[in-house]
């Protein structure tokens, strides 16, 4: 029973754990740059955005997708893939940030992190619906055929 719900969840439960990874690295880097180095919370949101989506990448196509593009083109078309999608998460990042912080007020450092702890949350599950049906999806039909 339990190897069942297994695979049937692999996936899932793979992506959530190196999705906490990969929020761990975000919110480090924020705090680092935000609050350790003064940076501009903008600033930091999109560095700390970089870094987490680098990790993002190489765990979901390694350990949560199995992705097994060997040439060189399908792997910068994947990457790619992958970035722009990232990008317009960015985008809701960069917008939840800015409201909690700028609009609502949240400017130290506990309401900061409140603020990217929710605006994780959002952009987590974004995220794995972008690579579950639009970035990692031919890799599927490849391991079915």
């Amino acid at each position: 029973m339990i190897k069942q719900l297994w695979e049937k969840y692999k996936h899932i439960i793979a992506y959530l754990f190196w999705g906490v990874v990969t929020t761990v690295v975000n919110l480090a880097v924020f705090q680092i740059l935000s609050s350790g180095i003064h940076w501009n919370y903008e600033v930091a949101t999109v560095i700390a955005w970089f870094v987490s989506v680098l990790v993002a990448y190489f765990t979901n196509k390694v350990w949560v997708f199995g992705s097994h593009y060997t040439t060189v083109s399908d792997f910068l078309v994947e990457l790619l893939r992958f970035f722009f999608y990232r990008a317009l998460t960015l985008v809701i990042d960069i917008i939840i940030t800015f409201i909690g912080i700028s609009v609502l007020g949240f400017k130290d450092p506990m309401g900061q992190f409140i603020v990217k702890v929710i605006d994780n949350v959002i952009v987590i599950v974004a995220n794995y619906v972008f690579s579950k049906w639009l970035i990692f999806k031919d890799n599927k039909q490849i391991e079915d055929q």
